[in-house]
């Protein structure tokens, strides 16, 4: 799934929580949870270099970013809770590419639990684009409710 809808669901997961920190390993957990429905996701180009990578997508994941983050602004009473959320929901990736920079024993292991064992994208080929985009879309819809559910409790 790309970042944004992540981030959304991160956030509407957070707000159903009692507490803080159960809201946090929800948000957290709702990643991987996501990364098993088949999706679709942007690639991001390669390079030899590390710095290249990051460097050569950076338009593509900061406007990922910042469309999450408008979102979360519009549909919810934008609490800073609520990007904390977010944050915690698109923390596996950032872990991804701490690993590249940073490789250690346990950055390896999640990222091969993230990507090869969780991640969805290595089988859904099989399923039609329409499908895996109709699914990151009603998430999207799912978020959004939430969200202003939730919201609406607060007043």
């Amino acid at each position: 799934m790309i970042l944004l809808v992540h981030m959304l669901f991160g956030a509407a997961v957070g707000s159903l929580a009692k507490s803080l920190p159960l809201a946090i390993i929800f948000a957290f957990l709702s990643h991987y949870l996501l990364d098993l429905v088949p999706h679709t996701d942007y690639y991001l180009k390669d390079t030899d270099k590390k710095w290249g990578i990051l460097r050569s997508n950076a338009v593509k994941i900061s406007s990922d970013i910042f469309g999450g983050v408008i979102l979360i602004f519009l549909f919810s009473k934008s609490l800073l809770v609520f990007y904390i959320y977010a944050f915690c929901a698109i923390l596996p990736d950032f872990l991804t590419i701490v690993n590249l920079f940073f490789p250690n024993k346990i950055l390896k292991l999640h990222d091969y639990l993230h990507h090869d064992i969780i991640h969805f994208l290595k089988d859904n080929k099989k399923i039609s684009l329409f499908w895996r985009i109709s699914n990151q879309i009603a998430v999207v819809i799912i978020s959004i409710l939430l969200l202003l559910s939730s919201s609406l409790k607060i007043l």
